[in-house]
């Protein structure tokens, strides 16, 4: 990684913004854009996509103001070192940049425009294993790390990637202490229910079976917290409204 002065009037071919700052890095850039418009569907790749700021990408499943998952980025290098087929990993954005080394918080800018908020690093889930047995345990932190857009513009193939010196709050890789962090959250005399806890705590819906349990664990005032949709709990719900910005 090297730094960057840059002068907020110059323009050097590689689509830097006007506001980078001296503290700006540049990490190296994108190889390859795909979007997916539904489970279902083939990815898609694509030159350019727009990304648009506390969505994600347009026309991708995956775009959700409600979500820490709204990209997910995977390495170059995770390919070579795992010999896996194209788009195995089913990433949005594939880059030049190890991204088993990014951290949560980190801000990152794509391009001239966008910037996107690094979350955390992406399970790899028993799905890969059915591409190869045991990639998901031999892949660990590699999979890949989830973001949120932050900033709108189109981002283009090939656009140079800047760490800039701006920093986030830093979510947690363990599912339990995001949900930790969503409970506390929730606004007073609200609750907020199984499903949309595990949509704003970026987790699958099937981990609601676990969260009696856990909430068991976590005391009486988190418990008090959450609810199933099948409820007597009469309290406003609470849907998620401004926790990015907050957290």
């Amino acid at each position: 990684m090297r730094p960057l002065h840059h002068n907020p009037g110059s323009h050097d071919g590689n689509r830097l913004s006007p506001f980078l700052t001296h503290g700006a890095v540049e990490l190296g850039a994108i190889c390859g854009l795909w979007v997916r418009a539904r489970h279902a569907a083939t990815p898609i790749r694509v030159e350019r996509a727009f990304a648009v700021g506390g969505v994600g990408l347009a026309d991708d499943i995956h775009a959700d103001s409600f979500s820490p998952r709204q990209l997910l980025l995977a390495s170059a290098s995770a390919y070579e070192a795992f010999d896996l087929p194209a788009h195995a990993l089913r990433e949005n954005l594939l880059l030049d940049v190890d991204t088993a080394s990014l951290t949560s918080g980190t801000v990152l800018q794509l391009g001239d425009a966008v910037r996107i908020r690094l979350m955390f690093q992406c399970e790899a889930c028993g799905q890969l294993d059915l591409q190869r047995r045991g990639l998901a345990a031999a892949l660990g932190s590699r999979r890949g790390m989830l973001a949120r857009v932050i900033a709108s513009g189109t981002v283009v193939a090939g656009d140079t990637i800047m760490q800039l010196d701006e920093r986030l709050p830093a979510w947690s890789d363990d599912w339990r202490e995001r949900v930790m962090t969503v409970l506390d959250a929730v606004p007073p005399g609200h609750v907020i229910d199984y499903a949309r806890l595990a949509r704003v705590a970026g987790i699958q819906s099937s981990y609601c079976r676990a969260f009696p349990r856990l909430l068991a664990r976590l005391g009486a005032d988190h418990a008090a917290k959450a609810v199933p949709a099948r409820t007597t709990v009469t309290l406003p719900r609470w849907d998620g409204s401004g926790l990015f910005d907050r957290m």
